[in-house]
């Protein structure tokens, strides 16, 4: 058993990563590319699910684990789909380890340049910070505009976890949220727990209270920060998912995107203004779990 945590500088499919370790043994990897966490090990299991046919070239962006979406959700603007920030490297600092949370830290940093001015001419500074305690993690967003003129911007969290059997797992907690159903494009309220049954793709008002997600005897309690005002449910279902190349033709029998976004009303950043949100995953034993509310 450890007593105090540690971050390890690693390479993973050529790529520079950090791998950070809880004082328990539960483990995180994240890689500079896009500052995305591609792995996290609680309880023994991985929790997030990262696609066998994802590219690491360091360009592309990476199919799994927490991609960021920034300044850009989806093709919501006139940015390359889901913004630059996960297709570029990330600096990291050094990570500590918060006592107070008994947690292992590792925070990276993104900044405007020519490059970013060349695709968006805003000026601005993430931080993306991330906190790996014993069955938990959360990712914890920044964003500051760092010039002289006000922006908005998009942003989510776009979470693969790792499931056994899409199929047979059961979101609970959006119920009596509104939803856009963007496969049929409809609008309404979520009536019962979500369960998949094909192609998947909506978008929740958040809900105030932590969403659970069973997957067997475990599962995983999701919260996310009020500054996240929408909650993303994804999977591609068979045929969607035989169309994308860097996912296996049944990827999507293992993996559900629970997103923590804030796409629907942009958020203004003035001169020097900062922004913060985050999401939070904390493993449960779903035999013993009360349905959130």
């Amino acid at each position: 058993m450890l007593r105090k945590p540690s971050g390890v500088a690693e390479t993973f499919h050529g790529q520079p990563c950090i791998r950070l370790r809880a004082g328990n043994g539960d483990t995180a990897l994240v890689a500079l590319h896009g500052a995305q966490m591609l792995s996290w090990v609680a309880d023994g299991r991985e929790r997030l699910y990262l696609s066998p046919r994802a590219v690491f070239d360091g360009q592309a962006a990476i199919r799994g684990g927490i991609p960021l979406c920034f300044p850009q959700f989806n093709q919501r603007g006139l940015l390359p789909k889901h913004g630059f920030a996960r297709n570029l490297a990330w600096t990291a600092q050094a990570p500590w380890w918060n006592a107070e949370e008994a947690a292992t830290v590792q925070c990276l940093r993104l900044c405007s340049s020519d490059g970013t001015r060349a695709l968006w001419p805003q000026d601005f500074e993430v931080r993306l910070t991330l906190s790996l305690g014993a069955g938990w993690m959360r990712v914890h967003l920044d964003v500051g505009n760092t010039g002289q003129a006000p922006w908005e911007f998009t942003t989510a969290l776009h979470t693969y976890l790792a499931v056994d059997a899409v199929e047979n797992v059961r979101l609970e907690g959006l119920e009596g949220c509104a939803r856009w159903d963007a496969v049929r494009d409809r609008h309404g309220l979520q009536s019962g727990v979500v369960t998949i049954a094909g192609e998947y793709d909506s978008v929740f008002r958040a809900p105030r209270q932590p969403m659970l997600l069973r997957d067997g005897p475990w599962g995983l309690r999701i919260s996310q920060s009020e500054g996240l005002g929408s909650t993303v449910v994804w999977n591609p279902g068979a045929h969607l998912c035989s169309r994308l190349a860097d996912l296996p033709a049944d990827g999507y029998r293992s993996m559900l995107c629970v997103e923590a976004a804030q796409i629907d009303e942009p958020v203004p950043l003035a001169p020097g203004a900062q922004w913060q949100g985050w999401q939070m995953l904390r493993v449960m034993d779903t035999r013993e779990a009360p349905a959130p509310g």
